[in-house]
């Protein structure tokens, strides 16, 4: 039971849609930060990511909680979809960062299939302009940080230019967005 209310916390205080991310056209920061796929720690940089082709990537705010639960397990599902499009599909989280090695490779969740980003003190969604600050009550609750991500999507040209950009709550629009938005840009090459 004690496992529910940092859960519906954190649903209380994603419960609303944040306005402010990067809009198409806009230039994706670069970054460059731990990553771990299938319980293996590594260095990803997105600009090497980006030589290989588009990028999904998707914003969470904490690892092992409901409705980041639900969407690491939909994306995980459509990996291979993903992979099929020569896209690299990517997660990103400022919250419980400390269990990141064993939700990369959690046969629930990830299953290994793509590589899960740590995003310490809110960084990098600070600079796509998704970052949110946690209330007092929450942070307490679920044990989070100060500041999270919102539940946003991108889908990044190789060039690094953003193609698609999509915040919303509810996990489930995140996989057919942004595989939407890939294909759409596949059929314009």
């Amino acid at each position: 039971m004690n496992r529910l209310v940092p859960i519906a916390a954190l649903a209380t205080l994603i419960a609303t849609p944040g306005l402010a991310d990067l809009k198409p056209g806009a230039k994706a920061p670069d970054f460059t930060t731990q990553a771990y796929l299938a319980g293996k720690g590594f260095t990803f940089k997105l600009s090497d990511a980006l030589k290989k082709g588009p990028v999904v990537m998707y914003f969470f705010p904490a690892a092992y909680t409901g409705g980041c639960n639900i969407e690491t397990r939909m994306f995980s599902e459509a990996a291979d979809k993903f992979a099929a499009k020569k896209a690299t599909l990517i997660g990103i989280t400022a919250g419980n960062t400390h269990r990141l090695e064993e939700y990369s490779k959690d046969t629930q969740y990830c299953a290994g299939k793509f590589p899960l980003l740590a995003d310490p003190g809110a960084k990098i969604a600070r600079q796509y302009d998704t970052a949110r600050v946690t209330d007092a009550e929450v942070r307490a609750k679920a044990g989070l940080p100060e500041e999270i991500s919102n539940r946003t999507s991108y889908v990044l040209a190789p060039n690094g230019a953003v193609i698609h950009a999509y915040t919303e709550r509810k996990p489930q629009e995140h996989i057919s967005q942004t595989l939407d938005a890939v294909t759409a840009w596949r059929a314009k090459k």
